[in-house]
C-alpha cells in the first residue's frame, strides 16, 4: 500500500487523487493528513521542503512534487496513459500542467497573504503581481480551452484542479468572464467521478 501525505483542500493533492482514480490506483493509496506547519510531523523527513503532496511508494521511497507523482503513477499504470508518449501531445500536456500549476501556486500565495499577514501589512504590489499571473492564465485558457480526452492527461487534470480551487477559495469569481472554461469544467466533472469524490467541502 502506498501512502499519500496531503490535505483535503490541497489542489496539488487533489491532482494526485484524481490521477489515481483515473488510473485505477486509488485503492492502492492510503491518504494520510500532513501538518505542514509542524516541525515534528514526519513530512519534513519525507520531503525536506516540507511541502505536500508526498507519495510514499511501497518500497518507502518518497516521491514529490505532484508533477513527479503523476508521472510515477502513470508509470505504475503501464505508461502513456495520462502522460502521452507522442512528443507533441506530451509537451502540450506538460505545458498546460505547468501553466495551471503556476496559477495554483499564485492562488495559494494570495490565500497565504490574507491568512497569515494582518491587513495593515498586506503588500498590494505583491497581491497584484500574483493576481495578474492568474488573470493572464485565465485569458489564455479561455481563448483556447484544451480538448478533453477520454482519459484526461496531466494538463487537463491540473486545469480541473485550478478551477476547483478558485471555486473553493475565491468564490468561483472566475466563472463570470470565462464561459468556455465553465463548459469545460462541467464536462470534466461529468466525465471524471474522482473530481466530485475529491471535492473539499469546508
Amino acid at each position: 500500500m502506498m501512502i499519500l501525505r496531503s490535505l483535503p483542500a490541497s489542489p496539488f493533492g487533489r491532482k494526485v487523487r484524481i490521477a489515481a482514480g483515473l488510473l485505477g490506483l486509488a485503492s492502492k493509496i492510503d491518504v494520510q493528513a500532513a501538518d505542514t506547519n509542524s516541525p515534528t510531523d514526519s513530512l519534513r523527513a519525507q520531503n525536506a521542503l516540507g511541502k505536500i503532496p508526498v507519495l510514499i511508494a511501497e518500497d518507502g521511497t518518497a516521491v514529490y512534487d505532484s508533477r513527479v507523482i503523476l508521472e510515477y503513477l502513470d508509470h505504475l499504470a503501464g505508461g502513456g496513459r495520462i502522460l502521452p508518449k507522442e512528443t507533441k501531445a506530451r509537451f502540450a500536456a506538460l505545458r498546460l500542467q505547468a501553466l495551471c500549476d503556476g496559477m495554483m501556486d499564485a492562488s495559494i500565495l494570495l490565500m497565504y497573504e490574507g491568512r497569515f499577514r494582518p491587513p495593515e501589512k498586506h503588500e498590494q504590489k505583491w497581491i497584484d503581481y500574483q493576481a495578474d499571473k492568474v488573470a493572464r492564465g485565465f485569458r489564455v485558457l479561455e481563448a483556447s480551452p484544451p480538448k478533453l480526452d477520454p482519459l484526461p492527461d496531466v494538463g487537463q487534470i491540473a486545469l480541473a484542479c485550478i478551477l476547483g480551487y478558485r471555486d473553493l477559495r475565491f468564490e468561483g469569481t472566475w466563472r463570470k468572464d470565462h464561459p468556455r472554461l465553465v463548459a469545460w469544467h462541467d464536462a470534466f466533472a461529468a466525465q471524471v467521478p474522482a473530481f466530485a469524490e475529491t471535492k473539499f467541502v469546508p
